[in-house]
């Protein structure tokens, strides 16, 4: 699990492999991951990008950028928390995720909340 606070909003992400859709004779491993978002501050923030760094066990990096989660731009008063799953392909049974959410304030104020670094990894995956 990686997690990290920045400007009042706490984002926790647990991963786990899914072997049902994947075919590591195919070098095709299939992830998910689970992102709790909640806001421990006390101000209004509403999450509106997504920034993703994908790294895999060659060293191959891929980024994600987009408008919001999972189709939508939470909004998160103080208390609130807002959850969702997501998935990612890597050609590596092992892997790193990170990044960034971009958030805005009732003030207009933007500010990146980080999604500190977590493993993409088989169980039982050695380093």
């Amino acid at each position: 699990m990686s997690t990290a606070t920045t400007q009042g909003i706490r984002v926790e992400v647990t991963s786990k492999y899914v072997p049902q859709q994947s075919s590591p004779r195919d070098h095709h491993y299939v992830f998910a991951y689970t992102v709790r978002i909640a806001n421990a501050g006390e101000a209004f923030a509403q999450l509106l990008t997504r920034h993703w760094i994908i790294t895999d066990a060659d060293g191959h990096v891929e980024e994600v950028r987009g408008p919001g989660v999972v189709g939508q731009q939470p909004r998160l008063h103080p208390g609130d928390s807002f959850e969702y799953t997501s998935g990612c392909v890597l050609r590596t049974p092992r892997g790193t995720m990170h990044g960034t959410y971009g958030f805005t304030r009732a003030d207009a104020a933007h500010f990146d909340a980080v999604i500190a670094p977590f493993e993409l990894r088989l169980p039982l995956t050695l380093n």
